[in-house]
């Protein structure tokens, strides 16, 4: 049985009815067609599937729908205007810290949240904010150089 559900993404208020079983993940990908949050393992694993959810990196694969009621959630396509990138995407672009992409929505709004909670972080605490997801294309030096670039300096 669908249940009602209201929440804020990317800004914007929607008002749904959900299946109690769904995840976040199923909800943004095909309820709001938001699919720049990827699928990856599944079990909350690899990070792919990261999002922010009231200011905090959140596993979107992990959580019901149903449990985002009243939340705010941004996702990779929330962080561009009227098609500029965020500059934290552009880091990502400019150090090549993408290369096939699959992983880099998930790590970019890891890095934002963390950036957003400490603008000047360390390599070490970044590295910690990152350790939830997965890439198996970069080697991390360069995800890690875009988020640098990024951390305001103390």
């Amino acid at each position: 049985m669908k249940r009602q559900l209201e929440l804020k993404v990317n800004g914007e208020d929607y008002s749904l009815t959900v299946e109690p079983h769904r995840t976040l993940l199923e909800m943004i990908r095909n309820d709001l067609d938001l699919t720049g949050t990827k699928l990856g393992c599944g079990g909350g694993e690899c990070g792919a599937c990261t999002v922010i959810l009231d200011g905090k990196a959140v596993k979107s694969c992990l959580m019901l729908a149903l449990d985002a009621r009243g939340k705010e959630i941004w996702t990779i396509e929330g962080l561009s205007r009227v098609g500029d990138l965020h500059p934290l995407q552009r880091a990502f672009v400019e150090r090549g810290a993408i290369q096939c992409g699959f992983c880099t929505p998930g790590m970019i709004m890891a890095s934002k949240a963390l950036l957003d909670e400490n603008p000047h972080p360390s390599e070490q605490e970044i590295k910690d904010a990152l350790a939830g997801n997965l890439c198996r294309c970069t080697g991390y030096v360069k995800i890690l150089e875009a988020v640098l670039s990024m951390a305001k300096p103390d």
